[in-house]
């Protein structure tokens, strides 16, 4: 038995920004956050809203910049240290001290980063296709492959890239489910489609402008990028309990990014799903949903 999903719900965030979320199941249940990437929104959690619905709060907001929520104008607005913010907020609004909390995409970014500056509010962090920050920087500072993999994110950083992607109707945003690891997105049937189309319709740029906040992109002779940073690896230390599920057909986050993991967080697992694309969520969504409910068992 599933849990009905509400939406058009609206968080009012004592920084002032105003977040859109859907959720299942009772207030007052545990909270499980659900956080997606780009270029998502709730939608991409609905199934697992859904499931876990049944025994939690589950709640997925749109992050700043996508479809019902708030989209500052400002570039400097997309810092990863903000995000952390409305998400610290949203958990207070919500009236708890802290959550589990499952994120994929940019959304792992993001919850990296706030396992590792704000422990406290993380019961379990389960990260889906996210790379650890610390590593995705040494990948991109020095692995050829991982440089060409991502050469898209500095098409995406460049002026303009909204009004690429919109053009002919969303046909470059369809293709990113179809070109990261699958030939066919059977999952991106005509409603899901409608769904994402709706809200690509209210505005690109803010999803665009997490990758021109970023200073992790592959170099450019015009910008180094993550090879100006100095970063010390002891200041990247997650403390929180962690569950890593990762599609392994993966074109732009390859499973190599796992590699030294354990370095960084001292209670690690990862599920890998070898024919699994960047899209695992959607393909195999009660597969996940299991996984979740293995790692919460544990």
């Amino acid at each position: 038995m599933s849990a009905e999903i509400t939406i058009n719900q609206f968080a009012n965030l004592e920084n002032g920004t105003r977040l859109h979320f859907a959720s299942a199941g009772e207030k007052g249940r545990p909270l499980m956050l659900f956080v997606h990437g780009f270029p998502e929104f709730w939608y991409e959690w609905k199934v697992q809203l859904a499931e876990f619905g049944q025994d939690y709060f589950a709640v997925a907001p749109d992050l700043r910049g996508f479809n019902l929520s708030d989209m500052p104008t400002d570039v400097s607005a997309y810092k990863a240290r903000h995000i952390v913010d409305d998400l610290r907020l949203l958990i207070a609004h919500l009236g708890y001290e802290k959550a589990v909390v499952v994120a994929h995409d940019w959304g792992g970014a993001i919850c990296w980063n706030m396992a590792i500056a704000l422990p406290a509010l993380f019961e379990k962090l389960i990260i889906v296709n996210s790379p650890h920050p610390y590593l995705f920087m040494q990948a991109l500072k020095h692995d050829p492959g991982q440089k060409s993999s991502s050469e898209y994110m500095n098409w995406l950083r460049n002026p303009g890239s909204e009004q690429a992607l919109a053009k002919d109707e969303f046909t470059l945003m369809d293709g990113f489910f179809n070109g990261m690891g699958q030939e066919d997105a059977g999952w991106f049937d005509a409603e899901t489609r409608a769904a994402y189309h709706a809200c690509w319709a209210r505005g690109l740029t803010g999803g665009v402008n997490y990758y021109r906040a970023s200073p992790l992109h592959p170099p450019t002779e015009a910008n180094s990028g993550p090879l100006q940073l100095k970063l010390d690896p002891a200041d990247f230390q997650v403390k929180v309990t962690t569950r890593i599920i990762w599609g392994e057909n993966d074109k732009a986050l390859p499973k190599t990014l796992l590699d030294g993991i354990e370095n960084f967080v001292d209670d690690v697992q990862i599920q890998r799903i070898p024919e699994g694309s960047h899209w695992v969520i959607h393909e195999q969504p009660d597969r996940v949903n299991r996984l979740i409910r293995q790692f919460m068992q544990q």
